[in-house]
């Protein structure tokens, strides 16, 4: 047999060092699940540079009212003599862009496109976030509760899902917002419109966040965490808000990300269609309504609000999938 080889200390502290002779210089250190995630997240350079769109878009919303007002500009003021009058159309070439109007002027009024850009930037923005966040609010609760306790919760719940998306929400929508366009519950005027297409957007989508939430929570209440908290006595309202959310954050803003590119486009439909924001209030689909009749003249006038919309429900998109990537990996 051959005898057992013995170590002094010296030479079991000195092991460490010789395993780790390779590391040189450089720490180790554990990384959370966050850090790992970001880690993911900048390997993407196409969502970054989504994300970062995505920011200045945000600060050029919150900041709309200054930056006019540090360049001179009036997005309902009008400049009748930059239009022909015998055409109704902007003097000069590409819908009478100059310096003063970098972006040009509108056909007829003369107002300044990069001011009304701007002032409608912040309008589209309010109603996608206040609108994603009504759906997220009730199809998180709503999911939560039926994946939770199943049986006949889940096929109410489940029931209800179904019956909301079989509302047709585009008529269903415009019926709304023009039975409610003169004034109600206190609000008109602006107010009124962005309270009601956020309601509108808002109550009628939340089935998606909660097909979502209610999937991963089936999935979850089985899990030994959940187990170990029923076993200690844990209530029903404890576990589905302190066990079973925290764990559902990753999905449920990763969806959100992907949900307000949707509300732009829905907010942008209804002004395009005359039932959203309401003149002379800026807005991107209303300057659509109001270009498709000089497009063809004027395409200068339709083209920079569908790029604003495009730009704007793109970086929302790739930052949403980047968000989903970094995530869950297993998603590629």
């Amino acid at each position: 047999m051959t005898a057992p080889i013995e170590t002094t200390g010296s030479q079991a502290e000195a092991q460490p060092e010789a395993v780790l002779a390779g590391v040189k210089s450089r720490h180790i250190e554990g990384r959370s699940l966050g850090q790992i995630a970001w880690t993911r997240f900048k390997r993407d350079k196409v969502a970054v540079v989504g994300g970062i769109v995505v920011v200045l878009l945000i600060l050029v919303a919150a900041l709309s009212r200054p930056i006019q007002a540090l360049l001179g500009l009036d997005p309902n003021a009008f400049h009748q003599d930059l239009i022909d009058p015998n055409t109704s159309l902007p003097k000069g070439d590409f819908g009478g862009m100059s310096w003063d109007h970098p972006l040009g002027v509108e056909p007829k009024f003369g107002r300044d496109i990069l001011a009304r850009i701007l002032e409608g930037s912040w309008v589209s923005l309010v109603v996608a976030f206040g609108a994603t966040l009504l759906s997220v609010v009730i199809g998180t609760v709503m999911g939560l509760v039926a994946g939770y306790y199943g049986g006949r919760v889940d096929t109410v719940v489940s029931r209800l899902m179904d019956t909301f998306l079989a509302f047709p929400l585009l008529l269903f929508a415009i019926a709304i917002s023009a039975t409610l366009q003169g004034g109600a519950f206190g609000l008109e005027g602006l107010p009124l419109h962005i309270s009601v297409l956020i309601f509108v957007i808002g109550f009628f989508n939340w089935p998606y966040m909660g097909r979502i939430v209610r999937g991963q929570t089936l999935a979850l209440r089985e899990r030994e965490f959940v187990d170990a908290s029923r076993g200690m006595g844990a209530g029903g309202p404890y576990i589905l808000f302190k066990e079973l959310l925290p764990n559902l954050v990753a999905p449920i803003v990763v969806y959100s990300t992907l949900l307000i590119p949707t509300n732009i486009l829905f907010e942008a439909s209804l002004s395009f269609l005359g039932v959203g924001i309401q003149p002379p209030q800026a807005s991107w689909g209303g300057m659509l309504n109001q270009a498709v009749d000089f497009f063809e003249v004027d395409p200068q006038y339709m083209i920079v609000p569908g790029l604003a919309i495009f730009i704007t429900v793109l970086a929302f998109n790739l930052l949403g999938d980047g968000l989903r990537d970094a995530l869950d990996p297993r998603s590629r």
